[in-house]
This record gives structure tokens, C-alpha cells and sequence, in this order.
């Protein structure tokens, strides 16, 4: 497995990685347990049903520090996660957007590992696109939902 293959992790931040959580993914049962474990996960605190606090716990893992900083070089890269990353920025603000980030790349260092499949880029322009048909398709539902039908706009020449 090549963890380089993966937008944002270099050389060191692969060695870091590996150094951190090591090659047996065998100690979490699922790759939510596993970005449990590096703290990318919110932490609900909750009191009679009502949620007072969603920030994610504080922790001193080294892996968790270095997929954040992995993941604040994707904001420039021209990659669909470098698009993913720009995304969650843009909605979220730019700290919960890098933590959201650094989660995605958890996950897919997890697959990496315990899979042994190798990590291909898709591209930003296919992100984009598949984005928008999620959004067609949602937004079409919604309106079939409430009785009306989505009809796209003929494009009509600009005089």
C-alpha cells in the first residue's frame, strides 16, 4: 500500500502515519471506529435528549495532527478532494471544513490499509459533476415530493 497515492499526504506524513497507527487495522472494528479513535468525529454531548456541545474531543495523537495538516494542503490542490475540502470550507468555515477533511482521509487510509485496494482520483471536474446530479436529483424528489415536476431551461441564444 502507498499512502502517497492520496492527495496531501506526503513522504513524512505517510511515515508519521504509519509510525502512529501501524499496519493491523485489527484494534477498530470499522473505519468509524477508527476516526473515532484519531478524534475526527464530533462528540455529542447530550443532556435529556438535547445536544449541548458538538466540537470533537480534545487529544495528543500525533496521526490526528498530521491528516489536519495533510488536509489544509488539499484547500489548493486541483484533486476531487481538494474539491471536497474546498466545499466543506466554504459551508462549514475553514477549521471544521480541514477537520472534515482530515476525517474523509482517515477513511480512506483505513480502506487503504485493511483493504490493500489502491486510492483512485477521480478528478475535480468529475466531483463537480457528480455534486451537481446529487443536488438535480435531490431537488427533483423534493419537488416531487410537494406535487411539482423539475423541467430544465432550453438555452436560448443571447442576442
Amino acid at each position: 500500500m502507498d499512502l502517497t497515492q492520496i492527495d496531501g499526504i506526503s513522504e513524512s506524513a505517510a511515515l508519521t502515519l504509519i509510525g502512529e497507527i501501524g499496519t493491523d487495522m485489527s484494534p477498530w472494528k470499522t473505519e468509524k471506529h477508527f476516526a473515532s479513535w484519531l478524534a475526527l468525529c464530533p462528540n455529542n454531548k447530550t443532556s435529556a435528549g438535547r445536544v449541548l456541545q458538538r466540537a470533537t474531543r480534545r487529544t495528543a495523537n500525533r496521526a490526528r495532527d498530521t491528516l489536519r495538516l495533510c488536509a489544509q494542503t488539499l484547500i489548493n490542490s486541483r484533486s476531487a478532494l481538494g474539491a471536497y475540502c474546498r466545499r466543506q470550507c466554504a459551508r462549514l468555515g475553514k477549521p471544521k471544513g480541514i477537520v472534515a477533511a482530515a476525517h474523509k482521509l482517515a477513511l480512506l487510509i483505513y480502506r487503504m490499509i485493511k483493504l490493500g485496494k489502491d486510492y483512485v482520483d477521480i478528478g475535480q471536474e468529475r466531483y463537480e459533476q457528480q455534486y451537481k446530479e446529487r443536488i438535480l436529483k435531490r431537488l427533483s424528489r423534493n419537488a416531487k415530493d410537494f406535487g411539482f415536476k423539475l423541467v430544465p431551461l432550453l438555452q436560448q441564444e443571447v442576442p
